[in-house]
């Protein structure tokens, strides 16, 4: 189970040529993306600019109302999700993209308001499309694994009312690696893995105990802190390990499965 993040710096053609030949010898994978960079780009292109806020216990997150989802769908689900099919079909692998709404493979609870700190006080803002995944279709993507076929995944979820909302891609893909029963979960980023003291890359973190993530909150800076609690959630749920790997590199996949980076077991 792969989930590449959308920040800059990240190689997707390194990640789309290692998970092919990881494919091609028969390894059986699922890819979940991101898109925030190009997100916050073209939203700013389209005059909606972004806007992120941070909850009272210390989470940021996009806020995310009726336009802004559009344009989420439009870069996640459009340009980001088929750039990286295109990529993976031109290695030789028969990739099928999705969003979480296709056949409600996400699912979960749409929250429409959302407490923010702003200037120090909490305030209640609604109109909000953001929700957590709470099921996930595994049928159908056994189905796919089962026929040759490699999902390529990407938020927003269904709410089960039918609604599309915005997920945190890396809490996503633990409640898949957890419904799969995954081996393995790499959340792979434009850092090493995490860091004691951000930015300093050398001060690495590289074994998590897997009964102790939650106490590693406090060194996870801004959306690390989901990696975080994602990690948290896929090794509660059965997943073996976890690791928190670099995407800049080549062969990031093989690497994050050698053990380099941030492990959780």
């Amino acid at each position: 189970m792969v989930k590449v993040g959308g920040s800059l710096g990240i190689d997707y053609d390194a990640v789309c040529n290692d998970i092919a030949d990881l494919w091609l010898e028969g390894k059986k994978l699922v890819l979940v993306h991101g898109g925030s960079a190009e997100t916050n780009r073209i939203a700013e292109l389209l005059g909606h600019p972004p806007k992120f806020v941070t909850s009272p216990s210390g989470y940021t997150s996009r806020f995310t109302d009726r336009e802004t989802l559009e344009i989420f769908e439009m870069v996640y689900c459009g340009k980001q999700n088929k750039g990286i099919v295109e990529r993976l079909q031109r290695r030789g692998v028969n990739a099928v993209g999705l969003s979480g709404l296709d056949g409600r493979i996400f699912e979960g609870k749409h929250k429409d308001s959302v407490r923010a700190v702003e200037n120090g006080k909490v305030k209640v803002l609604r109109g909000d499309h953001t929700g957590t995944v709470e099921k996930v279709n595994g049928a159908l993507l056994h189905l796919l694994l089962e026929n040759g076929y490699l999902p390529v995944l990407t938020p927003p979820a269904s709410s089960f009312e039918g609604v599309a909302i915005n997920v945190d891609g890396d809490r996503a893909a633990a409640a898949l690696a957890t419904e799969l029963k995954a081996e393995a979960l790499l959340l792979l980023s434009n850092v090493p893995g995490l860091l004691k003291n951000f930015p300093d890359e050398s001060s690495l973190i590289k074994h998590i105990p897997a009964n102790d993530v939650e106490s590693y909150l406090e060194f996870a800076q801004d959306r690390m802190k989901k990696k975080v609690l994602g990690a948290a959630e896929a090794v509660q749920g059965g997943c073996q390990r976890v690791i928190f790997g670099d995407a800049r590199l080549e062969k990031p996949v093989s690497k994050a499965l050698a053990g380099m980076g941030t492990v959780v077991s």
